[in-house]
């Protein structure tokens, strides 16, 4: 086995189950959890004063180490059936989904050294928490996620443009209705559609005045339990069809009577 080849089972979970892939998984795992927590800790002001100095060094360990995966995945990235060019293949891989991804991670670190607009550069340094999606990578539930999404993306779809109809349907219904009324809270089609939006998802706490608004509003809360219940029993479905058919799958392994994950 070739250095290159050893270095891609390693980084790829699906490839490799020794000891040493497992402990860079789960450092990479703890390095994406901590640095969303830091995310979240540095927008405390009081905190960030006082724990500025951790921040930066946690920072620039982590820009490291996501750095050095970054271009070792693309050294060991030709080692792929459809990455094999060595040049064309791996310029392909740097427009890949999960590429793009783990440079989103680490690129806004090393913005601060081009002259640029500083409130340019905090709004591109909120793309950290695209560290947040390197999840999907290591995660077996992350991408039977995906695989369900992707299998039921056509009744998403359907169930989602419903909800938008019934948004639209509702948020004018609820104009004509409150705005003489209530013009304040309905002062247009846009803020209505705000607050059909709030009832839809059963967040809204602004109560109807006129009795027709009442009668709009008592259908929308009706429909919006059910709308929403829509896209919740399709990923259901295919959560249950995605476990039976891995289920189906699983085979054991014939040297050591282990069972094989798909």
């Amino acid at each position: 086995m070739t250095l290159r080849k050893r270095v891609y089972d390693i980084l790829d979970p699906g490839h490799s189950q020794g000891v040493l892939s497992r402990t860079v998984n789960y450092v990479i795992y703890g390095l994406i959890f901590l640095s969303v927590v830091a995310i979240v800790l540095e927008s405390v002001s009081s905190i960030c004063q006082r724990c500025s100095t951790v921040f930066w060094v946690f920072e620039v360990v982590t820009v490291v180490v996501f750095s050095v995966e970054y271009l070792l995945r693309l050294w060991c990235c030709v080692e792929l059936p459809k990455y094999a060019a060595p040049v064309r293949g791996r310029l392909k891989y740097l427009v890949s989904p999960f590429a793009l991804i783990d440079l989103l991670a680490v690129l806004p670190f090393y913005l601060p050294f081009v002259t640029a607009d500083m409130r340019f550069v905090r709004s591109v340094r909120f793309f950290r928490l695209f560290r947040l999606a390197k999840l999907g990578r290591y995660s077996t539930a992350f991408r039977v996620l995906g695989q369900v999404v992707y299998a039921k993306r056509a009744e998403l779809l359907i169930s989602g443009s419903i909800v938008f109809i019934l948004t639209v349907i509702s948020s004018i219904g609820m104009y004509y209705a409150e705005h003489e009324a209530q013009p304040q809270v309905f002062p247009d089609i846009p803020t209505s559609m705000f607050w059909a939006i709030a009832t839809l998802t059963n967040v809204n706490h602004v109560d109807p005045a006129t009795p027709v608004g009442k009668c709009v509003a008592s259908a929308i809360f009706i429909l919006g339990l059910a709308m929403l219940a829509l896209p919740t029993g399709v990923l259901g479905a295919g959560f249950v069809e995605e476990f039976h058919g891995r289920q189906k799958q699983k085979v054991n392994c014939p040297h050591c009577g282990k069972e094989i994950e798909p």
